[in-house]
């Protein structure tokens, strides 16, 4: 497995567990709207009740994000090489590592720090069709591509 897939793999089965844990909330939360209809306490029930929607619709909306990330993440073919960067790029600057992909925060392989960063963000949008020695500058923080994988 390369450096590239074993990256790739790594963020799918970070949102595969946020997936799970997200889904473990919504289970939860519906146990508790269940033992909340059973209370008859009037006003605090009511209360108690629509605090549960709230955090029921807040958990799906992250849900639906958790699953929309791991749905564009799938579509990425972490064989695929270019000479310029597009969507599913792992890209080696002077400041770090990129993967062009999903905003996934940071992780470490094999003692490499690599950001997960979307292709609509700021940096991503600069760094589209960019190609090896090639710079791209946002916030003031200049990031030279020294390679594509």
């Amino acid at each position: 497995m390369t450096f590239k897939q074993k990256i790739h793999a790594r963020f799918l089965q970070i949102a595969d567990e946020k997936i799970v844990a997200l889904q473990q909330v919504l289970a939860d939360l519906k146990e508790s709207g269940t033992n909340e209809t059973k209370s008859t306490a009037g006003d605090k029930h009511e209360t108690a009740l629509a605090m549960l929607q709230i955090e029921q619709a807040n958990t799906r909306s992250q849900l639906k994000d958790a699953s929309e990330k791991k749905a564009q993440l799938q579509k990425i073919d972490p064989c695929v090489v270019t000479v310029s960067i597009l969507p599913g790029s792992l890209i080696k600057t002077n400041r770090g590592y990129l993967y062009l992909s999903v905003a996934g925060g940071k992780i470490t392989i094999e003692g490499i720090t690599v950001t997960a960063l979307s292709p609509q963000s700021p940096l991503g949008e600069k760094l589209m069709g960019l190609g090896i020695g090639e710079a791209a500058e946002v916030n003031n923080n200049r990031f030279v591509i020294e390679s594509i994988e």
